[in-house]
């Protein structure tokens, strides 16, 4: 797994993560460990498949072909069970893009729609952009772990939701919620007559005594009231390359859905996208398999060491899927904003201010743990030096 010990300069690549630190954080001093990219080359297969395409030197429309789409279903069928057929496809730059679509086709202005934070920052803007209304069931925390606060899930059900956001796996508390959670998550979504959509971009980086379902594989008739957002960027760092998909098995829901995007202008993805996802799905799972070995031995370093070296005043939530770390830091005494300032100007790493998951973050950060371990080394030397200063 030597691949994953090298360290690539990203700087002046245009990259957001790397290059943009200046507008980002006001300062260009630090060590970038925010945004939800990899700092890992993506499989050979892919990257051999785009150098092909780019030898053949002609970038003309290109279709997504029933093989591409046999990729796609017999991956998702493999790694998570999930029955799907080609038909119920339809492909979308981004996981926001189709999130729009729907928001903007299924539901209607000043609709209702629920979300369980701390979560994913974009989801309250996307609610909040189409003039619908976010309704928040905060996730319970026990200082260890999250749940789900059932009784207030289903009085904010009662209260005329007509949409719920699922983040599964959880993005940034790392959740990868249980087939009885989902069930309960479904049972209720079904009772109040609410839009389930479900976004499990993070659904292939689960570690090992987990396992993530798709909630809409639980039923036909769940499948029938879901929106499935699913795409190969996060498992294969391609973001870049903007291809995803959504799984909608209603039929009518589809054939709306499908006439939206047409008039928004996205009728396909782009050549090297759509090259990339296929090939992703065709070969690379031994890649990721390499790759969940080293970031789940990131993330039980990285917890050890800000553990222990600052006495637990730094308290890491153990994580059970995504390479994203939630830090709890109420035990350093400091407000949000102190926080935020003391890790960009003490600390000198860029990390994601817990806030923008929403009032339940504050005092949290989070760590992206993609990248080398070196890297990673010299991201927690920064923290730790800094906490023993306090």
């Amino acid at each position: 797994m030597t691949e994953f010990n090298k360290v690539y300069n990203r700087e002046q690549t245009k990259s957001l993560k790397w290059d943009n630190v200046q507008t980002v954080f006001n300062t260009d001093d630090l060590l970038p460990m925010w945004v939800a990219d990899m700092d890992f080359k993506a499989p050979d297969a892919v990257n051999e498949a785009l150098k092909e395409r780019a030898e053949h030197g002609i970038y003309g429309y290109t279709i997504i072909d029933e093989a591409i789409k046999d990729n796609v279903t017999n991956w998702l069928h493999d790694r998570h069970q999930f029955i799907v057929k080609n038909n119920d496809l339809i492909f979308s730059p981004g996981v926001i893009t189709s999130l729009h679509t729907v928001i903007n086709t299924l539901t209607k202005k000043n609709d209702k729609i629920l979300v369980q934070s701390p979560v994913y920052t974009p989801f309250f803007n996307l609610i909040r952009d189409n003039d619908r209304q976010v309704i928040e069931n905060e996730l319970i925390y026990d200082g260890t772990s999250y749940t789900i606060d059932f009784a207030d899930f289903e009085a904010k059900l009662q209260q005329g939701v007509t949409a719920f956001m699922l983040c599964s796996p959880h993005n940034p508390v790392g959740r990868v919620w249980t087939k009885g959670e989902l069930e309960k998550i479904a049972t209720l979504c079904h009772e109040y007559d609410v839009l389930i959509l479900a976004d499990e971009i993070h659904a292939d980086l689960i570690f090992k005594n987990h396992q993530h379902i798709p909630i809409a594989s639980l039923s036909e008739e769940i499948s029938q009231r879901t929106i499935t957002f699913m795409s190969p960027t996060k498992t294969f760092n391609l973001a870049g390359l903007q291809a995803s998909y959504m799984v909608v098995t209603d039929a009518s829901k589809r054939i709306k859905l499908a006439k939206q995007l047409g008039t928004q202008g996205f009728n396909s993805l782009n050549t090297m996208g759509t090259i990339a996802l296929n090939a992703a799905y065709a070969d690379g799972l031994p890649w990721l398999n390499q790759l969940l070995v080293v970031i789940e031995e990131n993330k039980d370093y990285a917890k050890q060491r800000l553990e222990t070296e600052t006495n637990n005043k730094l308290k890491v939530i153990d994580s059970e899927g995504t390479y994203l770390l939630w830090i709890d830091c109420q035990q350093l005494g400091l407000t949000d904003k102190e926080l935020q300032d003391f890790m960009i100007q003490q600390a000198k790493v860029g990390l994601n201010a817990g806030s923008s998951y929403g009032k339940p973050g504050k005092q949290f950060m989070r760590l992206n743990l993609a990248c080398p371990k070196s890297t990673l080394e010299e991201g927690i030397n920064r923290i730790v030096q800094a906490v023993q200063t306090l």
